[in-house]
This record gives C-alpha cells, structure tokens and sequence, in this order.
C-alpha cells in the first residue's frame, strides 16, 4: 500500500511541477527602465597621480564639497520580435563642477540591437561628434553561476566574464524574460539582462521597472544619424585622435569602446 501512496504522491508532484511550467508567465514584448549608477568619487581619485596631484587633489576636494559621491542616469529599453532599442534619457538637471566631462560618467550611447540577425546599430556620442556604429552583437563568455537574486520583481541568476578583454563583468539575467539582451551593449546571456556591474570601474546598470506590453515595430526603429563606421575603425579613429594624450587616452578609449 506505501509503495501505491509513493507512486501517487510522485506523479501529483509532477504534473503539479508541469502545470506550473505551463502556467508560468514569459515576458516576450516590454519595455525596462534601467539606472545606470555612477562613483563618480572613486572614478577620479584613481586619476590623482604623483604626477597631477598637486593640482588635481585640490580640485577633487573642492568637487567633493558641491557634488554627491554617486551619480545616477535613467535610460529605457523597448524589446520586442527579439529586437531592443536602449536609449539614454536626458536628467532634467545637468550635474557641472570639474571632472563632470567624463565618458565613463555619462550615457554616450543608443543602441538598437537585432539579437535574431547579430547585428548592433550604435549611435555614439563623442564629445562633439556623433557616429553611428554598425557591427555584430559583442562576443561575451559568459561564465554562468548558482547565485540569484531579484531585481525589479524577477529572480535573476548571476555570470561573469571580461568584456574588451580587460574589464571585469558581473551580469544578473532572468529566463523568465526570453531575450538575450540587456543594458547597452551587454548581451549573451539565456534570458533579458537586468542589472551589470563592473566593480573596477565604479559603474552599475540596474533595472527598476519591467512593463510587460505589446511593442509596436515602430518602436524599434534603430538611430540613423552619426558618421558611419564599424568598431574596428572608431577604435583606429579615437586613437590617432588620443594619442598625444598620455595616461588619460587609455580612460577615455576604454570609456567610448565599452
């Protein structure tokens, strides 16, 4: 008789664990509101050198007095046909005081990627100049881990990898959102990424609201202005323009690249 209350016991629980699955709810269309987190202190004390610090510890203490230790951009993401478009929105105030013209410290970019095709349209800004970079999808190796935790009401599960061979990547992505993409240009993962940190340069990208709703193909319409190039000739183009620049050309290429 235990072994019939066994047997009917085990099957209750798998077709429970099978109606659930069929249940579940997938997020195929939306839109993602993310917050790009910025410390904008630890950022610049790593630019006082013996070399500069006469001049730049000053000004860092001076900056330190008007400005917050963190910084913190809103940008949204439309997804939708396995297609997002990432686009910075613009702060109702503009934070001034020195150092404020740093890459690392803004939104340089607006990014249409078709994950189906492997293609990205990037719509870059530097400094003055716009360009549209036309590419495929960043190559990320992804190493994915048991740690999870939730953002924006999703259980998200962790991965790691160097992105541009040198920068240091923690990644939290959901299956429960069937999208391989994510923030910017970070993509690869099984599901939408929604949160990135890069804990040696100081910057987060973190989810705060997933709307779940129909996304019309207008929506996605990827940037068309800027001068056309691919990333291979921007990096060539960014560097002839930074190579007088010394220890601050490697910051500023490795800001405008990412």
């Amino acid at each position: 008789m235990k072994y019939i209350i066994l047997t009917i016991t085990i099957l209750f629980v798998l077709g429970s664990n099978r109606l659930f699955a069929q249940n579940k709810h997938f997020t195929e269309n939306g839109t993602i509101t993310f917050e790009k987190t910025i410390n904008m202190y630890a950022i610049f004390e790593k630019q006082i050198t013996k070399d500069n610090e006469s001049f730049l510890r000053p000004a860092f203490d001076s900056y330190k007095k008007t400005q917050k230790q963190f910084k913190v951009l809103k940008s949204t993401m439309t997804f939708g046909n396995n297609k997002t478009l990432y686009t910075p929105i613009e702060p109702e105030t503009v934070t001034g005081g020195f150092f404020s013209d740093s890459p690392m410290a803004g939104q340089v970019n607006t990014v249409f990627t078709d994950l189906s095709a492997g293609s990205v349209i990037n719509q870059k800004k530097v400094f003055e100049e716009t360009f549209l970079v036309k590419d495929s999808t960043r190559k990320i190796n992804w190493k994915i881990t048991s740690e999870t935790r939730e953002i924006a009401g999703y259980t998200c599960r962790r991965a790691n990898a160097l992105v541009l061979d040198s920068i240091y990547a923690v990644a939290f992505y959901t299956d429960e959102i069937p999208v391989s993409g994510g923030p910017e240009l970070f993509n690869g993962l099984p599901g939408m990424i929604l949160g990135v940190a890069l804990p040696h340069e100081n910057v987060t990208w973190f989810a705060t609201k997933v709307t779940d709703v129909p996304i019309d193909e207008k929506a996605l319409a990827p940037p068309k202005k800027g001068k056309a190039v691919n990333n291979k000739s921007l990096y060539t183009t960014l560097s002839s323009v930074m190579k007088n620049w010394g220890e601050y050309a490697q910051i500023y290429l490795k800001a405008f690249m990412l």
